[in-house]
């Protein structure tokens, strides 16, 4: 079960980096200030968001997958790793 949990960490990690690489993308579509902004600035992601809700819920969806996975991996690993015995000496 650790094992799985790890693997499910690491596709919620990279599933999160893609989802910011989406939305990064969409916020230079918009304009260079836009993905500066939200490059940089973390309150500008939130307004670019709601402004640009349908450029940017693509990213912004794909970034909650992500990070839902990895909390679900998380809980794996620790529920999976109180089960095993301790090792003998």
């Amino acid at each position: 079960m650790v094992i799985l949990g790890g693997i499910l960490v690491l596709v919620g990690f990279l599933t999160m980096i893609v989802g910011r690489i989406v939305f990064l993308v969409a916020a230079f579509s918009e304009g260079i200030l836009w993905g500066l902004g939200c490059l940089f600035l973390p309150i500008i992601d939130l307004f670019f968001l709601i402004v640009h809700w349908t450029e940017a819920k693509k990213g912004f969806l794909l970034e909650l997958l992500g990070f839902a996975v990895s909390i679900i991996g998380w809980v794996v690993m620790l529920l999976g790793g109180q089960h095993m015995p301790p090792p003998s000496h």
